[in-house]
């Protein structure tokens, strides 16, 4: 329950990030011993992967707020759990360390938001490409995975895969047989900042892994071992929440914990917009709101362009702008579950066409030439926004949800909060010390 219409003022201190977390609690499993892990965010996607790690034999629990130890050693199950390990996207990067240990493994579809289709097709290649045969039981819901192909030693993403270049990495990283220096290299890999924080987490620990721009080199090693804890880097995703707060509830909010080279193209797009910013230092940055906001073109793409996982609180802020802003969605084809939702408070948003020559090479998902897409959005404004009873479909509308609730006049209802949790630590508890009124009821 949100209670509306006050400026947030204040500072934030941010999480761990979601996606460097998860990760690398799965990358921990491929290490020689216990791991400590530093920064973790208590939310609902790590106490799921924890819940799986335990069910397979290992070791996972926290032995402070957000201090978590790591143990592989114990695994003796490789099959993953149906239950809970559909509950999480990240369930399918469980294939390196069970493959590495059992050489045999099954894996649940994996799950997560509904967002899109995304490209386990092209992951499935990668691993054939690496001597992994994979079949999918459509009965049992399980993918069966087998070592022992032939590895080509070469793959190249046809499209660029965040999920898919992890686990390529976490995949190649260790040699059984004892050999060093087996050579793997990744082509049209993804860029994301947060790949390059399991990079450097894998090297710490024994790893020979490079990057030269989009193409990774993983030079095989026969073990992995660490000793000093990791400290999980701030979620930059969580940065952009409190940043556009602040501004579309006329606010002024210090974000603490981001580096401002993580998030330049928001960066950029806040001082179109008219938004007001101030970089402190290298971990604070400043957003506050300076005036009548300007209305912009958004086009999202993978890193170092505008995250899809931005859009969203992004519409929310063009709602307060003055004028018509426009959305493209190239990175996921079901990205915009918020907009009915939004129009439930006043919002005013239109789907629009965006017709494109080459929409399979545009659009970084799977296009299907059959199918009936709506990629882009126009918002108008300036609107006064105001209550409403909303329903959550994914983490990332769930922040969306939540942002304009607290923009719009008078009292909200959100349901499926559970939702905004898989990614959120402590949300109420830092809206309610920014002044905002919020209440799990």
């Amino acid at each position: 329950m949100i209670s509306g219409g006050k400026p947030l003022k204040g500072e934030v201190k941010l999480s761990g990030a979601k996606n460097v977390a998860l990760k690398i609690i799965i990358a921990s499993l491929l290490i020689n011993g216990e791991v400590t892990l530093k920064n973790i965010p208590r939310i609902n996607d790590v106490y799921e992967l924890l819940r799986l790690i335990k069910e397979l034999g290992g070791k996972a629990d926290f032995v402070d707020k957000n201090t978590l130890v790591i143990d592989g050693r114990g695994i003796d199950n490789n099959k993953v759990d149906l239950r809970y390990g559909n509950k999480i996207r990240v369930t399918f990067m469980l294939f390196a360390p069970l493959l590495h240990k059992f050489d045999h493994c099954y894996v649940p579809n994996p799950g997560g938001c509904r967002i899109g289709a995304r490209p386990i097709d092209r992951i499935i290649e990668g691993m054939k490409n690496l001597g992994i045969k994979t079949v999918y039981d459509s009965h049992s819901g399980y993918y069966e995975a087998v070592t022992g192909g032939k590895s080509q030693g070469y793959y190249r993403f046809e499209k660029s895969s965040h999920t898919g270049t992890e686990l390529m990495i976490l995949i190649s990283v260790l040699n059984k047989q004892g050999e060093n220096g087996k050579k793997t290299v990744i082509d049209n890999a993804a860029q994301e900042p947060e790949i390059d924080e399991l990079i450097r987490f894998l090297n710490e620990s024994g790893a020979k892994i490079s990057r030269k721009d989009s193409q990774i080199i993983v030079d095989s090693v026969n073990k992995l071992t660490r000793d000093n804890p990791f400290t999980i880097s701030s979620d930059r995703n969580e940065a952009i929440t409190f940043a556009v707060l602040a501004i579309a509830t006329k606010g002024d909010i210090v974000v603490s914990g981001v580096h401002n080279y993580l998030i330049k193209t928001f960066i950029e797009e806040i001082k179109k917009a008219g938004g007001g910013i101030n970089i402190i230092d290298d971990e604070k940055i400043r957003f506050y709101y300076k005036g009548i906001l300007k209305p912009t073109d958004i086009v999202t793409s993978p890193h170092p362009g505008f995250m899809t996982d931005w859009q969203p609180n992004w519409a929310v802020l063009m709602t307060q702008a003055d004028g018509q802003s426009t959305i493209i969605e190239r990175v996921f084809e079901n990205r915009f579950s918020y907009v009915d939702e939004l129009k439930k408070l006043g919002a005013k948003i239109d789907y629009i066409k965006n017709s494109v020559e080459n929409p399979e090479d545009y659009f970084f998902f799977s296009y299907d030439p059959k199918k009936v897409y709506r990629q882009a959005i126009r918002i108008t404004g300036p609107q006064n926004l105001h209550g409403g009873f909303l329903k959550i479909a994914d983490l990332r509308a769930g922040a969306t949800l939540a942002v304009a609730a607290l923009v719009a006049q008078g009292r909200s209802i959100i349901k499926g909060v559970s939702i905004l949790e898989r990614g959120y630590e402590d949300f109420d508890k830092k809206i309610s010390s920014l002044g905002g009124e919020i209440k799990k009821i």
